[in-house]
């Protein structure tokens, strides 16, 4: 899909709030609000739109430990990686999942839980336990600099 100027301002008006009316919207992007609703229409229709959703204030709700976890594995097959990730997709606690190269490790995972306690039950009793799991690597986020959750746009 091509995206021209005014899609683009579209995509980053609601990357900061998906709740703003359509008339405010079309007001911001300057366009008619039928026009702007066609565009968002078209845009949630293509995919480029994946979904919205509410971003939640972790520590408000008692998760103040973020760890960044490097899992090596003992094999390199498909199918080893794919049991691996239909188990940790299992886990509430891991809110993201990379497999990446450049380092020793095969996945890099970002988690949050309430504490260290809580920590080592899952490092512990779920992601050591997962078969072909012959690594763990763990670093503790003391802050966070950046948290962007938009896509750059330019």
């Amino acid at each position: 899909m091509q995206l021209d100027t005014y899609d683009r301002k579209l995509l980053g008006v609601l990357q900061t709030n998906a709740r703003i009316p359509n008339q405010e919207l079309a007001e911001r992007i300057h366009l008619s609000p039928s026009s702007c609703l066609r565009r968002l229409r078209a845009l949630e229709e293509s995919g480029l739109i994946a979904g919205y959703v509410a971003i939640l204030d972790a520590k408000k709700l008692g998760f103040s430990l973020t760890a960044l976890v490097h899992i090596s594995m003992d094999h390199h097959t498909p199918e080893r990686f794919a049991n691996f990730e239909r188990h940790i997709a299992e886990l509430p606690s891991v809110l993201e999942c990379l497999l990446i190269t450049g380092q020793t490790a095969d996945y890099q995972l970002k988690v949050i839980v309430a504490d260290m306690d809580a920590y080592q039950d899952l490092l512990l009793n779920r992601i050591t336990r997962i078969e072909g799991v012959t690594g763990v690597h763990t670093s503790f986020v003391l802050r966070k600099v950046i948290d962007r959750g938009a896509v750059p746009l330019e």
